[in-house]
Parts: structure tokens; C-alpha cells; sequence
């Protein structure tokens, strides 16, 4: 199936650099790309999908974290993140809540049916004794500690936890997930247990049911808190391309989150190792966002193969997104370079320019920009080319959740947002 999308995905580019362009076709005005088909998520309580004590009145979502297609047509795989989570501030810092803290993570089978999204089926991801790895923080020095609901009780972290984001399945059945806390690579069976799960050297997780092998580089070490690998591609051979989220916070915060300069890792699964690194930079955030100004809401959230060294890479905000076609070449590869070295001054996210600086960034050109088409939702996490001239994306409607003691009534229970898991087709041209 893999294949088949990145020989036509090719030629998709082609029509859709014409778009991006503005270039004409036979002296007529260029076609444009347009919604022809919106699935909603109908409303399931968390409680019976996962089977959780008190879902406090939630109900499934954030399913849209990636999506793969599943062979058939209308059919894909998707992933949740960790679970329902917010933030509320106490005494002028906040603290992250997980009202559910039993929910465990799920890799989920969802099928379009008219102006429905039908769930097939569900694969809770386990430990190796098949106990629920739960989507809790992994240590207490360098996670966001958990809490209650109302931020007002301590919940122990997890080291099995999971904030599960891109998704792609192998041709054995298995699945290949990427985790936002290591950040990290985790390779799940057909049936959702970890088989392994790959994280920077240096990490010291301890106290797993699943084997823990430090492979990635160190410098990843410095990842922003919630912003660690979220997108994922297969190419045809078989590597695995893993997006970080953001800039690293390197060697500071402040450094970091004033950067455009992220990182694409190419894993091999053969060899069990990362095989190359490669710099790619955001555009300005106006121009992602006309709306808005601040750097850090800068965001990759999904890769897709479209060929065996070609790309598209989407960049967002939580109200908007593009994507890019990037080709992946061996020249641009920095693995094992200084910029992989934390003493190296100034650092790669430092660089007002890093081309500029003699440092090999991945080009890129405008595939499509999805501001432009009407009926397209915001936050969209996945997205998936399932022909020459089709294209799929789902948003991550957060559980319906919202920030602040208001989320919950004086019962505990969600005071929904109403936004919707929406999966959406767009024909182009």
C-alpha cells in the first residue's frame, strides 16, 4: 500500500505545484482544490470505548493525532494521543491535568460513511504483560507533572506512558508509533504491545515493562515539554522519517522558542539505528498564519512519503496549516556533525540563518495551502494522500476539552468545547 500511494503521490505533486504556483493549464484559470467530503466523529462516552471507571461525561476524540490509510477505500488507521489533558493555572503556574488518567492510548480503525465516522475497531496499546502503558508523564525531572481534574492532587507518573502522535503500519501488521515525552520511536505489535521503544541516548527511563533502547541522538534531549516527535512517514524502502514538533530548546528555552529551525530523523528498522539527520526550517509564522505573531506556534505535525526520497512535510498553527514537497538528499545529512554536539556555540537553533551559515537545510517548496480552501478544520494533526488527486486530513479535537478551571462543571464533569472530530477529503486538481 505504501508503495502504490508514493507512485502516485508523485504525480499528485505535479498537479498541486501548479496550484501552489498559480500557473495556468491550457490558458484557463488553474483548478482549485476544494472539499468534497466531511465525516464527523459521532459522540462515544470514553467510558465505554476504554472501559475507564469515571470518564467524567468524555467522549472520544483525539483520534486525529495521524491517520494511514488501511488498504480499503474510505478505511484508515488512526491514533489517539495521550488522553483527555489540560492546564490550570495554581498560584501562578500551571499545572497539567489528566481527568482520565486511566485512559489508555489506542491505535484506532475508522471507516467514512457518508457524514459519519464509523470506529471499526480499537487496539489499546500494553505493556509486554499486556497491562495498559496509560498516557501518563515518564519522570518526574523532565516531564509536566500530573494531576487531578481540578489540578488540586498529585497523579504518580508512569514510565510506560505514552503521548502517542504519527502512525504508520509496516507490511508485517505491526505498527510504528512516534511519542511526544522521550521523544521517542515505539514499535507496537498487530495487537498494540510495545515491542520497543527507541528514545535519545542519556534518557535513563527506568522501570518499564517493554524494552527501552537509547539509539537517537543526545541532543534531542533538550525537546520543548509537549513537543516532541509528532510526525511519522515510511518510505517505500522501508525507513522511517520522524518530525520533531519544534525547535529543540537549545541551549536554552529562550533560544528555542524564538527559533524556525526544527529536525527530521531517518530511522532504519533493519538496522535498528538512526541513519541520518536533517535540518528543516518553518517559514515565518505570518506567513503559516497570517494571524499571528508568535514564532513558537510553529508546528510539524504530519509527514507523508510521496516518493522514495520526497516529502510533504505540513506546517502549523493551531488555526492553520500548509504543506511542503521536500526532497531528502545525502548531502544534506548532519548526523553525527557539531550540530548534534550540545557545546556547540552558537547552536543550530541559534542561527538567524543556518544557510547562511554554511549548514545544509532541506528545500522546500509550497505543495498546498490548506488556509485557502473552505471546510478545511483547524488543528489538523493527520493528513494522508490516498490518490493522485486525493487528499485526507483529521483534526485532534483535544476530547473536546479547554484550558482552565471552567472545563468542569461543579459535578466534574466536561463542559465540552463542541468541537468535532472531523475527517476531511479534498480533491485536487
Amino acid at each position: 500500500m505504501v508503495s502504490r500511494i508514493a507512485l502516485v503521490g508523485t504525480a499528485a505533486l505535479t498537479a498541486a505545484a501548479l496550484v501552489a504556483s498559480g500557473a495556468q493549464a491550457h490558458g484557463g484559470p488553474p483548478a482549485q482544490p476544494k472539499v468534497i467530503g466531511t465525516a464527523t466523529l459521532p459522540d462515544i462516552s470514553l467510558g465505554s470505548f476504554s472501559h475507564v471507571a469515571n470518564d467524567r461525561k468524555i467522549d472520544l476524540g483525539g483520534i486525529g493525532s495521524d491517520i494511514f490509510p488501511a488498504g480499503r477505500p474510505g478505511e484508515f488507521w488512526t491514533v489517539t494521543d495521550r488522553g483527555p489533558n489540560g492546564q490550570i493555572k495554581i498560584d501562578g503556574a500551571n499545572r497539567r491535568t489528566f481527568p482520565v488518567p486511566g485512559f489508555d492510548p489506542a491505535i484506532v480503525k475508522v471507516r467514512v460513511d457518508g457524514s459519519k465516522l464509523r470506529v471499526l475497531s480499537a487496539i489499546p496499546i500494553t505493556t509486554r504483560h499486556g497491562d495498559p502503558v496509560t498516557g501518563l508523564s515518564n519522570q518526574e525531572s523532565r516531564d509536566e507533572l500530573p494531576y487531578t481534574y481540578d489540578a488540586s492532587t498529585r497523579v504518580a507518573v508512569n514510565p510506560n506512558g505514552l503521548d502517542t502522535e504519527g502512525l504508520v503500519r509496516a507490511n508485517d501488521g505491526t505498527f510504528w508509533l512516534v511519542d511526544e515525552y522521550g521523544p521517542s520511536l515505539v514499535h507496537v505489535s498487530a495487537r498494540g504491545k510495545v515491542l520497543a521503544r527507541y528514545v535519545p541516548k542519556g534518557l535513563n527511563l527506568t522501570g518499564t515493562d517493554y524494552p527501552v533502547i537509547e539509539s537517537l541522538p543526545a541532543i534531542f534531549l533538550t525537546r520543548k515539554v509537549n513537543r516532541g516527535f509528532e510526525g511519522l512517514a515510511q518510505l517505500p524502502g522501508g525507513d522511517l522519517i520522524l518530525a520533531l514538533q519544534s525547535p529543540l530548546l537549545n541551549p536554552s528555552k529562550k533560544i528555542g522558542e524564538a527559533s524556525r529551525t526544527t529536525r527530521l530523523v531517518r530511522f532504519s528498522p533493519r538496522r535498528g539505528k538512526v541513519t541520518a539527520e536533517y535540518v528543516y526550517r518553518f517559514d515565518p509564522v505570518g506567513v503559516v498564519d497570517p494571524g499571528e505573531t508568535d514564532t513558537s506556534a510553529l508546528k510539524i505535525s504530519s509527514v507523508i512519503a510521496v516518493g522514495r526520497e520526497t516529502l510533504l512535510v505540513q506546517e502549523r498553527t493551531d488555526n492553520a496549516a500548509r504543506l511542503h514537497r521536500v526532497v531528502l538528499r545525502d548531502c544534506d545529512n548532519i548526523l553525527g556533525t557539531a550540530w548534534d554536539a550540545a557545546a556547540t556555540t552558537p547552536s543550530l537553533e541559534a542561527l538567524a540563518d543556518p544557510a547562511a551559515s554554511g549548514v545544509p537545510v532541506l528545500s522546500k517548496r509550497l505543495f498546498l495551502d490548506l488556509n485557502t480552501i473552505p471546510g478545511v478544520p483547524k488543528k489538523i494533526e493527520g493528513v494522508a494522500l490516498t490518490s493522485k488527486h486525493t487528499l485526507v486530513v483529521i483534526n485532534d479535537n483535544d476530547f473536546g476539552m479547554s484550558d482552565g478551571p471552567a472545563a468542569f462543571d461543579a459535578n466534574g464533569n466536561l463542559v465540552d468545547s463542541k468541537i468535532e472530530t472531523k475527517l476531511v477529503t479534498i480533491r485536487l486538481p
